[in-house]
């Protein structure tokens, strides 16, 4: 078995940052691509970044390519995500997942939390 739990979220204005953690417990998950994926309701869970085993080699969706920051401490088994410029549109529920063929879609992930509110007002 395994859990993320995610911390963090809150309300800012925009411009402001936010940095995102993902605790996760129950197993190591250091063998797992860890990813970040943020959803608004109404519409459909978005990718944002993911990041391999190895810490190194990270994706970002376009939106937030420069602004977002995704790192990982295997040591720690955590992940977060450093949030600068933050813009209305990036207001949503962020979720942390880990997986053993993560990308950017949420089909390869198989462990979820359960998710931190970021409210970016303008």
């Amino acid at each position: 078995q395994g859990q993320l739990v995610e911390s963090g979220g809150g309300l800012v204005q925009a411009g402001d940052s936010l940095r995102l953690s993902c605790a996760a417990s129950g197993r190591t998950f250091s063998s797992y691509t860890m990813g970040w994926f943020r959803q608004v309701p109404g519409k459909e869970r978005e990718f944002v970044a993911f990041i391999i085993r190895n810490g190194y080699d990270t994706y970002y969706t376009k939106s937030v390519r420069g602004r977002f920051t995704i790192s990982r401490d295997n040591a720690k088994n955590t992940v977060s995500l450093q949030m600068n410029s933050l813009k209305p549109e990036d207001t949503a529920v962020y979720y942390c997942a880990a997986g053993t063929r993560g990308g950017v879609s949420g089909v390869g992930y198989d462990y979820w939390g359960q998710g931190t509110q970021v409210t970016v007002s303008s």
